[in-house]
């Protein structure tokens, strides 16, 4: 397997090194990361189950596609990579915000995307056990509870969107 590099950042999300993923979370550096909400035509919202051969958050469910910006890339060529990666689709997507580097988040950056796209989906085998469509006051409420099943992140990230979207 190929050692996946990833840039190291400071607190404004300047390139300052890169280093091999394994060194960058042994040593919570700040790095970059995607997360992209899928919704179809009927306002539900994919989400995918992490995969149980995860290194992080795995068997979580989480946000519809979501990955490390890889060193020497930037978050506009990543999010539709992942997109493509983890689901086998291609979709417009739409910017929604940024979200700063904090230990809750990985010291991930993270920019969140959305689009919509109504499937088939090819899941990501090594990525992904399975996804399912929620609609909204499911995923809200499932956040609202806290549910350990979700990772942090995604909760982060909903209700982020819920403060801008009211969604």
């Amino acid at each position: 397997m190929q050692t996946e590099y990833l840039d190291v950042v400071d607190d404004h999300d300047q390139i300052i090194d890169h280093q091999p993923r394994s060194s960058v979370h042994a040593a919570d550096l700040r790095h970059r990361a995607v997360h992209i909400l899928v919704f179809n035509e009927a306002g539900l919202l994919f989400m995918q189950k992490r995969s149980m051969t995860k290194d992080l958050n795995k068997g979580l469910w989480d946000s519809s596609a979501a990955g490390h910006v890889d060193s020497g890339e930037d978050y506009t060529i990543c999010a539709p990579r992942e997109l493509h990666e983890e689901l086998g689709v291609a979709a417009e997507l739409q910017f929604l915000f940024k979200l700063d580097a904090t230990a809750e988040l990985g010291m991930e950056f993270i920019q969140v995307y959305r689009c919509r796209h109504n499937g088939p989906f090819v899941l990501a085998a090594n990525e992904i056990d399975e996804g399912r469509w929620l609609n909204i006051a499911q995923v809200s409420a499932w956040v609202d509870q806290d549910d350990p099943l979700l990772t942090l992140t995604f909760k982060i990230i909903w209700r982020h969107y819920r403060a801008l979207f009211n969604g």
